[in-house]
């Protein structure tokens, strides 16, 4: 066998004269009547081979049985490509092969679609030959991103002191926000095994151990319905510390984060970062993950609407709810635009309604103009016009409803406003960490607490005593780290003592008999001399996402599940034979009915 000596990205025009062999993949092939020319791609790039009949009889003839995805080697000299010849958007442009040995290492058929028009492909097919949609380019990148960027992980860390420590995949089912995936035991009857949510406990439980500072990029499980950037297996980077406060957790990942965007992409990252508390988030951008690429921050009005003659806002703040609003440039919207395409993006998102009404100058002075505007006295227009900071041609658009609802709708159409006004740079990077978190939030439902993160979540030390007295309005030592509107990790400093491990039990409803079922080992090892200590999990494949520019989480995982949970390629999840399960001791609704049907066809 031909063995290469170089790739199908490394000749250059100062390489003329070499003697080469390449290896790799039949891009293109292309038949002159005299000339043939193969486009060789392997996973550095692409080089031209011509075959010359008149010179290499055999090997020409050989070549015109190639065709595309064949493997094949070459053997053959570097020369310039003709005048007039040379391809400027290759870096290998300039030169060719002039081959004088051919090698066909594997044919192939006929793949399901080409490399070049892949994109152009249902994601179906290229996840069910996904062997071929790998060989895209693009797609070799992107993996090519996410190693470097493990690297570069594992390599800070090192330096700074951490250990890289593999937690277990065959766990205890903990309670964790989403459904576990249950793994039943063949040597343990009716007890099963839960693949982790994440290491949380785990890597709690090495700070009890002593081992101060643990990281490890770890593959984590959630039997939940997968979105464009969500798998029921994802990875993340997980770290944990011990002896430190939020500001140290922060400090450490805002140098990893500025290291990694100066590597991949030669972008400068300043830290420290934006800070925003969730309370600002919320009232300013209706998210705990904003996007500050662009400003249009949102405003509540319901002190100037209420005075308004609109019935539809009077008579919703008098029932409790607000009014609250955004202000963008609006000259690209009309009338029709707003009260259709507009009104309809919102109610997708619950909204009952949009009212709208622009900003005019009129004798040096602005006023409101169209829609709700009638409904306004001048000066209630001049406040309205001062609370939004609007400028003529402005658009202001309003909803009324509860604030969790009216930030529902109003977050996602101020980023569409903002794309479609082209309000910010593509390659424009702003991060922010979003803190002082409420520890709890209210379960209306149950009439009770649900924990805002996870319940091992430290409360700040101020409001200890609010746990007792006002738990509604303690704040958490909880920190989420948003890029773009993108929350890329999260985290919190840790409740190490066991007496107010067990008050946030309590608020949460979580009896001593059930904290102990769930988490009795746990709660064991807070009471041997839990240091002080706290960690954060950053999203490897959405911190891959952001890095490639894609807005789907399977073009940066190599073997990614749809958003049925299945994997095209392999074909799971897929039915196991009965003795399979008879030695774990489980029965399907098939297998039992098989069972009856067996004892009937013996009757």
């Amino acid at each position: 066998m031909l063995k290469r000596t170089h790739t199908c990205g490394q000749l250059r025009l100062s390489d003329a004269g070499k003697k080469v062999i390449l290896a790799g993949w039949a891009h293109s092939y292309r038949d002159h009547g005299n000339l043939v020319f193969i486009d060789l791609r392997d996973k550095e790039g692409l080089t031209q081979l011509v075959f010359n009949p008149v010179t290499q009889p055999n090997v020409h003839k050989l070549a015109k049985t190639v065709r595309c995805e064949w493997v094949i080697a070459a053997r053959g000299m570097i020369q310039p490509r003709s005048e007039g010849m040379e391809n400027p958007k290759l870096p290998t442009g300039q030169i060719e092969v002039s081959v004088q040995q051919l090698e066909i290492l594997n044919p192939s058929k006929t793949p399901p679609f080409e490399i070049d028009s892949a994109e152009k492909t249902s994601e179906e097919l290229r996840l069910t030959a996904r062997y071929i949609d790998l060989r895209r380019p693009k797609m070799y990148q992107k993996l090519r991103v996410r190693h470097r960027v493990a690297k570069i992980v594992r390599d800070y860390f090192d330096r700074l002191g951490f250990l890289e420590i593999e937690t277990p995949f065959l766990a205890k089912s903990t309670p964790e926000g989403a459904r576990d995936f249950l793994v039943p035991s063949r040597l343990h009857e009716n007890c099963f095994y839960a693949l982790p949510q994440s290491p949380q406990l785990f890597k709690q439980i090495l700070m009890v151990g002593g081992v101060d500072k643990y990281f490890q990029i770890v593959r984590c499980f959630r039997d939940e319905d997968p979105r464009a950037d969500r798998q029921a297996e994802f990875t993340q980077v997980d770290v944990e510390m011990s002896f430190v406060d939020s500001n140290d957790v922060i400090g450490v990942h805002e140098n990893l984060i500025a290291k990694i965007w100066k590597q991949i992409l030669d972008v400068d990252v300043k830290a420290p970062m934006r800070r925003l508390s969730y309370k600002e988030a919320m009232a300013d951008y209706g998210t705990d993950r904003p996007d500050l690429r662009f400003d249009m921050k949102l405003k509540e009005i319901s002190d100037i609407a209420k005075k308004s003659s609109f019935n539809v806002f009077t008579s919703a703040v008098e029932k409790g709810a607000l009014v609250k609003g955004l202000c963008a440039p609006g000259e690209k919207y009309s009338r029709s635009d707003i009260e259709n395409t507009l009104t309809a993006f919102v109610a997708d998102y619950g909204a009952k309604g949009l009212a709208w009404t622009k900003v005019k100058k009129q004798d040096e002075k602005l006023s409101l103009a169209g829609g709700t505007a009638k409904f306004f006295s001048p000066d209630l227009q001049k406040k309205i016009i001062e609370r939004f900071e609007a400028k003529d041609g402005d658009m202001i658009l309003l909803v009324a409803d509860k604030e969790k609802n009216a930030n529902k709708a109003l977050t996602p159409l101020r980023c569409k406003l903002a794309k479609d006004l082209k309000l910010y740079d593509q390659n424009c990077f702003e991060f922010v960490w979003v803190v002082d978190f409420p520890l709890f939030e209210a379960n209306e439902d149950e009439k009770r607490y649900d924990s805002l993160h996870h319940p091992f979540t430290a409360p700040t030390q101020e409001d200890l005593d609010k746990l007792e007295t006002d738990p509604a309005n303690v704040c958490s030592q909880a920190y989420d780290i948003v890029v773009n509107g993108c929350e890329i990790g999260g985290g919190s400093i840790r409740i190490h003592d066991p007496k107010v491990q067990q008050k946030l039990f309590d608020l949460l409803n979580i009896s001593k008999k059930q904290a102990r079922r769930q988490f009795g080992f746990f709660l064991k090892a807070l009471e041997y001399g839990a240091p002080p200590h706290g960690g954060i999990a950053i999203g490897l494949d959405r911190l891959i996402m952001l890095l490639t520019g894609t807005d789907n989480i399977r073009d940066v995982i190599a073997f990614p599940k749809t958003q049925r949970g299945q994997c095209l390629l392999t074909d799971a999840p897929s039915e196991v034979d009965a003795g399979q399960l008879e030695e774990l001791n489980l029965r399907t609704q098939r297998h039992l009915h098989a069972i009856e049907q067996k004892k009937d066809d013996q009757k």
